[in-house]
């Protein structure tokens, strides 16, 4: 669109250039033919006004001069005042400034009436007030018309300066866009490590560690046919997960079974497994969750079971999950050796910075109360975002 604008307004500023000397060849080709008062002068003096129109003469010198010419050569025939006229008035208002523009349209306006009239008006009021009348008429139609000109010509610069302004706050905006959809895949990448970080330690990771511990107790064992049992039914639970989590599934204990029953087999299980009595209490309207409040529930779970299982060294240890209108809770406790947690991040541990993470992003609230020697109690939070 602005294109097409451009070439309309080259075309015009071409047209302008060109339109004098048309319209000065019409006025001497009508002129000569209508017989003037004399031919040669009315040629010479046309020859002379389109050298005088030349490109590199411009200002108020010009202007004069024009207005001379234009008046010579209607004194040769009216024609001239028709036609050739209209360029005192065009040239005038281009360059002049001011009130000189008037000044050189009225000189204009007044050869072309005298022309008109034959010669200037005799000293009769009426004859006067009608030259005047039509002289001020024309000049004020010119001024009417150049001044709606200007207007139009303003508004046509200042939309081609807001086009412009646009065309580069576009090139800005695709700058900035491509510039974010790197950061946003650079982003992307970066969950996706972490969320397959947090995959890896709480599928993979957590079954290797019980694989291990019950292939060890098997070795200790007279008889270790159950631990390695255990132990194999801890690899392919794990080998499931694992492709699970590839596929950014999720857990394989919530696709069988709700929450609650999800918690009590992972409860169950790693009782089971570690050796130790664990309780799994449920309180509250249990309903359905959504699916990622039930993933970081038991997650969350699975982790501090886990913990429980390499550092507490817990007799006992029992989960709590609890549905409190507006939010759902998640609470661990064991009786074990207990730690402290302002040096937790000494030790570099990552099963609670994860759980944090997980409980974070749902705009929850993990809670850690610990001592050496007196247990451990893990509070997790989370906004009973129910299943659509």
């Amino acid at each position: 669109m602005t294109g097409r604008l451009d070439r309309w307004e080259r075309l015009l500023e071409r047209q302008l250039v060109a339109l004098p000397y048309v319209l000065l060849a019409v006025s001497t080709v009508l002129a000569l033919l209508g017989g003037g008062q004399d031919p040669w002068l009315t040629a010479g003096l046309s020859a002379l006004a389109a050298a005088w129109m030349a490109p590199a003469r411009r200002g108020a010198t010009y202007v004069a001069g024009l207005v001379i010419l234009i008046g010579a050569l209607c004194t040769q025939d009216v024609w001239y005042a028709s036609f050739f006229g209209f360029t005192g008035y065009l040239h005038s208002w281009q360059y002049l400034k001011g009130s000189w523009r008037l000044a050189g349209v009225s000189a204009t306006a007044a050869v072309c009436v005298a022309a008109y009239n034959g010669g200037l008006p005799e000293p009769t009021p009426f004859a006067v007030l009608t030259y005047v009348f039509f002289t001020a008429a024309i000049v004020g139609a010119v001024a009417l018309f150049s001044f709606v000109g200007e207007v139009t010509a303003e508004r046509s610069a200042e939309r081609k300066r807001m086009v412009t302004r646009l065309e580069e706050a576009m090139r800005e905006n695709a700058g900035l866009q491509a510039q974010l959809l790197v950061q946003a895949r650079e982003a992307g990448v970066l969950d996706e490590r972490q969320r397959v970080a947090a995959e890896i330690h709480d599928t993979l990771a957590q079954g290797l560690t019980g694989i291990i511990t019950q292939l060890q107790a098997a070795r200790r064992a007279d008889d270790g046919g159950r631990h390695v049992d255990l132990a194999l039914r801890l690899a392919r639970e794990s080998l499931a997960e694992a492709r699970r989590s590839v596929h950014a599934v999720g857990p394989g204990q919530l696709a069988a079974a709700p929450l609650p029953e999800a918690l009590r087999g992972v409860v169950s299980q790693w009782g089971e497994l570690n050796g130790v009595r664990a309780d799994f209490t449920v309180t509250g309207t249990v309903r359905p969750m959504h699916p990622e409040v039930e993933e970081t529930l038991l997650r969350v779970a699975q982790e501090a079971l886990a913990n429980a299982a390499k550092h507490a060294a817990a007799s006992r240890v029992g989960l709590t999950l609890s549905y409190m209108g507006d939010v759902i809770t998640l609470d661990v406790r064991d009786d074990g050796a207990g730690f402290d947690p302002g040096r937790v991040g000494e030790a570099g541990g990552f099963g609670l910075t994860a759980m944090r993470k997980r409980v974070t992003r749902l705009a929850g609230t993990l809670d850690v109360e610990s001592e050496p020697g007196a247990g451990t109690a893990i509070s997790a939070s989370v906004p009973a975002v129910s299943r659509a």
